[in-house]
This record gives C-alpha cells, structure tokens and sequence, in this order.
C-alpha cells in the first residue's frame, strides 16, 4: 500500500512537472524563458552523463567534446542545407536543424564508439586525465581547420525563435531523464553498477564488461551532441574555444555530484539548485560568485557526499523505519 502510494505521488509530481515545463514559455518573461533554456541543457547534459560516469564509476572530464562536436557540426552545416520548413517548421525549426542534429548525434556516436574502446582500458585518474586529453585534442583539431580556413568564428543568422528552441531543448532534457531512468532500472543499469563496484567481480559473474562500457559511452554521448548541436544557435554564433570549454564537463559533474549522480532524479536537483545560486550569486556578487559555488560544492563533497536526493532518500527511509517500529507489536 506505501509503495503504490508514492508510485501515485510520484507520478502526480512527474506530470506536474511536465506542465510547467510546457507552460512556462506562456506564463514567463522572455528573460526566463531563456532562464529555462539554461535548466534544460544542463538537465539533458548531466543526465547523460550519469549514463556512464554516475553509473560506472567512470569519471568523464570530456564529455565536452561532444557537446563541442555537435556545436561545431551545426555551424560548418549550418548554411549547406536547404532553407525550406519542414512540415510544422513554423515551431519546430527547419530541414537544415533537423539535418544538423542528426548528423550531430550520429557523429558524436560514432566518436563515442572510436574513443571509447581505449579510453576505457584504463581507470580512476588515468581515465579522468585521458577523457580531458580527448577532448583537448579534438578542439585543436577543430580550432587549427578553422584557421586553415581563416575564419575565427561563425555567424549564424536565421534560427529558431527562442520558444522554439526551449520546446526543443525540453524535448531533449525529457529523452536525456527518460534515458537514465530506465537504464537505471534495467538489467543492463544493475550491470553498470556491478562494474562500479567491482570491475573484476562483474566479470568473473560474466557481466559483458567491455560491451556494457562501451554500450553506455556511446549512450551517453548522443544527446550532448545534439544539445550542443542546437545550443550554438542560442547565441547565433559559433567559436571553438567556447564550446569545446573545459567548464561545461567540470559543470556536469557539479551537477550530478551535488543531486546526486546514481539516480535519474538526483541531477535534476542538481541542475536546478546549482543553476538558480548561480543565476542569484551573479547578480548579487558578480566578482566573487564563482568562489561563493567552490565553497558551496566543497561543503557538499565534505557534508553531503550523496547529494541533495540521496539525503531525501535517506530521510525517507528513516521516517519509514521510525514509523515501523512505532506500530503496535514491531518490537519483538
């Protein structure tokens, strides 16, 4: 009876929340429907990013690249495809970004796929420095053809509107959660984290190890691609040392760590509360707001290791055993 009670509330809670993702665009001003782009791209980033990292235990410091590739691809492609709107193009964008985001996510697969085998041989720090050496390489890659090709930027003129690109990004946030949830319940997710807890172990119990390492790496590279794939038309310009920043990875894990990056629901505190501190900081402290979130992050890795959701799941449990031994005739 308790579990179909909180299957209800949570369901509730899911579909409340939908609607206010739905209708914030009409409710808000156009400054926080911007706001809101912000949330969905970090909610889809972080949430990928649990695929493999929260999951395995494989700490990715380059899941930028991915972001940075589809970023880049949007903006070398961005003026080859035809112009023509595509069937209800008025609100969902033209041939030449659906074009583009699939080439991104196919594109960032495949990458995925090409460096994850290596990549992957290797653990703890070593996998963390060569992940960050990935992403650095292909940015130098990507910074030195647009230098043969003397240009130091794109600019990209004709994008979506801004509503139209938040329904995108929400639409991407939602496949990036419904992708964690599930894999996190999945016979394939108890395997990701039979691996985290003991990579030799899994094996030895015949867990597919390379296959399901591989599997979630190129899972959780896709919707980057294809976020950063639509994230460079927000500011209708393109340069590589901006998306291919080191930042963007270092911000996922900031994310993930502070909701809490074993659970599908956890990042989505951690997007949510990392984002609006930073957006009041900015404001209220714009020169030292950056030093206030390291404090903030530090007394969380020191006072709340399980971050803000697994310290709800903890209270929960709490209350539920407290309340069982309060029942007549528990005590026994």
């Amino acid at each position: 009876m308790t579990t179909s009670r909180k299957e209800i509330t949570g369901g509730l809670i899911a579909v409340a929340l939908i609607a206010l993702v739905i209708a914030w665009p009409f409710l808000t001003s156009q400054y926080l429907v911007g706001f809101g782009i912000f949330v969905l791209v970090w909610v889809a980033y972080t949430e990928s990013w649990v695929v493999l990292s929260g999951m395995t235990g494989y700490f990715s410091f380059g899941h930028v690249v991915f972001a940075g590739l589809g970023g880049y691809l949007m903006a070398a492609l961005w003026m080859v495809w035809p112009e023509e709107i595509a069937p209800y193009g008025v609100v969902i964008g033209g041939v030449r970004i659906w074009a583009s985001m699939i080439v991104a996510a196919i594109a960032s697969g495949l990458l995925a796929l090409l460096v994850g085998y290596p990549c992957l041989r290797v653990r703890g720090p070593y996998f963390v420095i060569l992940t960050f050496g990935v992403a650095e390489f292909v940015k130098f890659i990507v910074v030195n053809i647009e230098a043969g090709m003397s240009k130091s930027g794109r600019l990209m003129l004709g994008g979506p509107s801004t509503e139209a690109l938040y329904f995108l990004m929400a639409a991407l946030a939602l496949v990036a959660f419904l992708l964690a949830f599930f894999v996190g319940r999945s016979r394939f997710g108890a395997g990701l984290r039979a691996i985290r807890e003991d990579e030799d172990a899994a094996e030895t119990m015949g867990i597919p190890v390379t296959r399901y390492k591989l599997t979630a790496f190129v899972l959780s590279a896709i919707i980057p691609g294809v976020v950063g794939a639509l994230y460079v038309l927000r500011g209708g310009y393109f340069e590589p040392l901006q998306v291919f920043d080191p930042k963007i990875s270092l911000t996922m894990i900031c994310m993930a760590i502070m909701g809490g990056s074993d659970d599908a629901r956890g990042p989505l505190f951690g997007v949510v509360f990392l984002a609006v501190l930073s957006e009041l900081l900015w404001a209220k402290f714009p020169l030292i707001y950056q030093i206030l979130i390291g404090i903030v992050l530090i007394s969380f890795v020191l006072g709340a290791p399980d971050g803000i959701w697994g310290r709800i799941v903890q209270s929960s449990r709490k209350r539920a055993m407290n309340a069982a031994a309060k029942k007549p005739g528990s005590a026994s």
